[in-house]
């Protein structure tokens, strides 16, 4: 007897960018229960590059007719900032499972609406934090919770890029398109991680300047306020840790993807230590109290699974391309409607802390967060771990 074939989850994409090409066709197009089958995006060239390369039947110039005209399971949306919440909230009413790339609104507030909507609806939701399904930050990650460094007094977060050093304009650093500059575009990423590592966030003392030089107008010739290329955050934790955040876009770092990140974890029985250079040093360091120097603490195989494990970018590649991380476990959680994680819960507690760093930076105060970022109100149950392990 012959099994009876499952239906294909029907996915339509939202934004037409190198990076929707590059993250989101190629992660699902190798899945045989999940298609695209439609895709939205205002370029005309674009947009009938990518249907035509990945075999995608029906094309839209605006999102909103997709969303009305297409039968979809889910959609990704993938285009500029000022699309994500209006978009994300038309998909919800309509109870189809949600990807959104951060920020997930221009708000706190927005962003607690979309995720409070898709806790109502019992929706699949996901905001791709991707550092937090690398090999390194899942081992890092495992040995914090499993208690290698006991009560956790303060964590570290260090990233450092240098492509803000072009002086000609980029729109991430003009405040109408990405108020939050830097700490929006990158530091958000680690912001997650420090949640992950520490938990709910109770307080945040922020320094947000803008360091490097370039182009005063954008593309059309008009002037625009500066957002932040570099940020510091002073992070207080609910459970009573300490937590230091740089993120800056002006340094020059002289890897291969010009960026390096640090992590380190202090607590009350040890140290740990995450680096990586994005070219071919991934490593994770640690001590036990009385154990004596720091030394290597190699990444489990069952967590590097079937990864290529250098260079780093291709591991990057592959954990998105063939393992069940981000899109690819999101899109195959839609049928059984298993949540996974880091979801539009995990992407508000991210936009709060954002918000509040925004406003201690201007004021110069140091702002309280309440209810704390990250405190997850909902006792809805979820399948598996916290944070999605990838197979």
């Amino acid at each position: 007897m012959n099994a009876t074939p499952q239906p294909t989850i029907r996915i339509g994409l939202i934004g037409t960018s190198w990076w929707a090409d590059a993250m989101y066709l190629p992660a699902l197009s190798s899945l045989s229960d999940v298609a695209v089958t439609a895709i939205a995006g205002r370029r005309p060239g674009p947009l009938a590059e990518r249907a035509s390369q990945w075999d995608i039947a029906a094309t839209y110039a605006d999102w909103r007719d997709m969303l009305d005209r297409a039968d979809l399971d889910g959609v990704i949306i993938a285009a500029a900032n000022s699309v994500h919440h209006p978009a994300a909230l038309a998909a919800l009413r309509r109870d189809l499972a949600v990807l959104c790339e951060k920020p997930l609104a221009g708000t706190a507030g927005e962003a607690h609406e979309l995720a409070e909507l898709a806790d109502q609806r019992q929706a699949v939701t996901m905001v791709p934090f991707t550092y937090a399904f690398m090999p390194g930050f899942r081992w890092l990650r495992r040995l914090v919770r499993e208690g290698y460094v006991g009560r956790v007094h303060h964590v570290g977060l260090r990233y450092h890029t240098g492509f803000g050093l072009d002086p000609a304009y980029n729109w991430k650093f003009d405040a109408r398109r990405n108020p939050t500059g830097a700490l929006g575009d990158i530091g958000s990423h680690f912001i997650h991680l420090a949640i992950e590592l520490a938990g709910p966030i109770s307080h945040v003392t922020a320094q947000m300047d803008t360091l490097g030089s370039r182009a005063t107008t954008d593309p059309d010739g008009q002037s625009y306020p500066a957002a932040s290329d570099a940020a510091i955050l002073i992070l207080g934790f609910e459970g009573g840790a300490q937590g230091v955040l740089h993120a800056s876009a002006v340094a020059h770092e002289g890897t291969s993807m010009d960026q390096r990140h640090m992590i380190e974890v202090h607590g009350s029985a040890g140290t740990l230590a995450y680096k990586i250079d994005w070219d071919e040093v991934q490593i994770v360091t640690g001590s036990r109290v009385g154990e004596g120097p720091v030394r290597p603490l190699p990444i489990p195989d069952d967590i590097w699974g079937p990864v290529r494990r250098s260079p780093i970018h291709d591991t990057y590649r592959d954990v998105f391309r063939t393992t069940d991380a981000m899109a690819r476990g999101w899109a195959q959680a839609i049928a059984p409607r298993r949540q996974v994680r880091p979801d539009f819960a995990d992407g508000a507690a991210v936009q709060q802390v954002l918000e509040a760093a925004l406003a201690s930076s201007t004021s110069g105060r140091r702002v309280a967060l309440d209810p704390p970022a990250g405190e997850r109100p909902s006792a809805r149950p979820r399948t598996g771990s916290p944070e999605m392990e990838p197979k």
